[in-house]
């Protein structure tokens, strides 16, 4: 079954939310969208709904440092074990309203309050911006709320 457009846009709207972050606190990344992850071996494979490597030469990297997932209902599929087991570092998922961020330590996912990938967004505040009526609002409103929050003088 083909993603709605609803879900669609939301996570479009996610991953130009964390562009427009990184572009905003200078970090090097690399969006992939939905890049088919796998492990042949381990006999699994997931297409997130974005996925980001983020740090120099992003291009080198064998799988995301970051996937994000937009639930809209839970289905039969463990994603989160699935990720686990790829060696994916941190996950994202966005389910009802919120974003549950999850770091991968001694081969388990912990849910954390904050990102380890992107350490210094908050995602609270981050997923306030999701109700914009456009894209372009939503990033020109994020985007605002980054600067007004930067010292004069600092970058």
């Amino acid at each position: 079954m083909s993603p709605s457009k609803s879900h669609e846009q939301l996570s479009r709207w996610i991953g130009c939310l964390i562009e427009v972050w990184c572009l905003e606190h200078d970090v090097e990344f690399g969006s992939y969208g939905s890049w088919t992850l796998e492990n042949a071996a381990a006999e699994r494979a997931v297409e997130p709904d974005g996925c980001y490597a983020l740090g120099p030469h992003p291009d080198q990297r064998p799988r995301p440092d970051l996937a994000i997932e937009v639930e809209w209902t839970r289905g039969g599929l463990n994603k989160r074990e699935i990720y686990r087991k790829l060696g994916v570092p941190e996950l994202w998922m966005w389910r009802s309203g919120r974003i549950r961020i999850f770091v991968l330590r001694d081969e388990q996912y912990e849910e954390v309050e904050r990102s380890k990938s992107l350490p210094g967004i908050d995602h609270a505040e981050f997923a306030t911006f999701l109700d914009r009526p456009s894209t372009s609002q939503a990033i020109r409103d994020y985007r605002a709320a980054i600067q007004s929050r930067r010292k004069p003088g600092s970058h």
